[in-house]
């Protein structure tokens, strides 16, 4: 009796579905390897701020930037900054809003809709995809910028900050990169739609220039911004303290910094939440 009673509840009692963290982290592997497929992308985002970082220490290797009497800082240190917010940018917002047009014009959104997955495991999926490829070129724009420039690296103190200001601006750019891939209307032009927002980011924040050169006009439009944000605290990361003294307000501003990114992550979910579709514009 005991034995068929606990045979039938067993039959009768339904599966458990694995929770959307399992699931998420089991498509984050899918996500990944998908990505290292494509190898132009893979290429790109890795080698992108390398090879900027590369030809602007370069061309401007006879520049420095004065700190105050008998102290000069390298035109490739004050550039490596830049180039960390601009690869977190490339990788989390620009990498994002792209795949995800391209996955909903080819009906791959539709198609995963249709299976028990639950959404959020698929946005883990992205966003841990998104975590892992920055971790990985962060490591080669680090060890590019200590073995060929002879950048010095921070202490504890600067790797504590960098740990948040990393966290919280990929995060912030993978939510805006979500909710920004429902506005191309093709998978095909999504590329032309996203690209020319993210190198307009890069020259108004400060990205290939010295922030305080740039015209007031151009500072006050990147404060709009994350990039800009991003790029000063980073700035507060690899610099030394005396390098705070040429920033428009003479401090690094973190809070703001935390703030600013902070706000975009929330509107970037708000805005995910309401505008993302899983069809194409003409799918119903």
């Amino acid at each position: 009796m005991t034995t068929h009673a606990t045979t039938r509840e067993h039959v009768a009692a339904p599966e458990r579905m694995p929770r959307a963290t399992t699931i998420g982290l089991a498509r984050a592997g899918i996500e990944l390897k998908t990505f290292f497929r494509e190898r132009d992308a893979v290429i790109f985002i890795f080698a992108y701020p390398v090879l900027m970082l590369a030809i602007f220490a370069t061309v401007f290797s006879d520049q420095t930037i004065g700190l105050g009497p008998g102290r000069e800082l390298s035109f490739a240190a004050y550039f490596l900054p830049g180039m960390v917010a601009t690869g977190l940018l490339l990788t989390s917002f620009q990498n994002l809003a792209i795949s995800i047009a391209v996955e909903r014009d080819e009906g791959t959104l539709k198609r995963l809709r249709g299976t028990p997955m639950p959404p959020a495991a698929y946005f883990l999926g992205k966003i841990g995809s998104v975590l892992v490829v920055s971790v990985v070129q962060m490591a080669i724009l680090f060890a590019v910028a200590r073995l060929v420039f002879d950048i010095d690296m921070p202490g504890a103190s600067g790797w504590a900050t960098f740990a948040w200001i990393f966290a919280l601006g990929t995060a912030s750019g993978a939510v805006c990169g979500v909710a920004f891939s429902s506005l191309p209307r093709s998978g095909r032009s999504a590329s032309a739609v996203v690209t020319p927002v993210v190198l307009v980011l890069q020259f108004v924040s400060g990205v290939f220039f010295a922030f305080p050169d740039l015209p007031g006009w151009m500072q006050q439009l990147a404060a709009l911004f994350p990039l800009k944000w991003m790029a000063q605290g980073m700035r507060a990361v690899f610099l030394p303290d005396e390098a705070k003294a040429i920033e428009p307000l003479g401090e690094w501003e973190l809070p703001m910094v935390a703030a600013v990114l902070a706000a975009y992550l929330v509107v970037g979910l708000v805005l995910g939440v309401r505008t993302f579709r899983w069809r194409r514009r003409d799918d119903g």
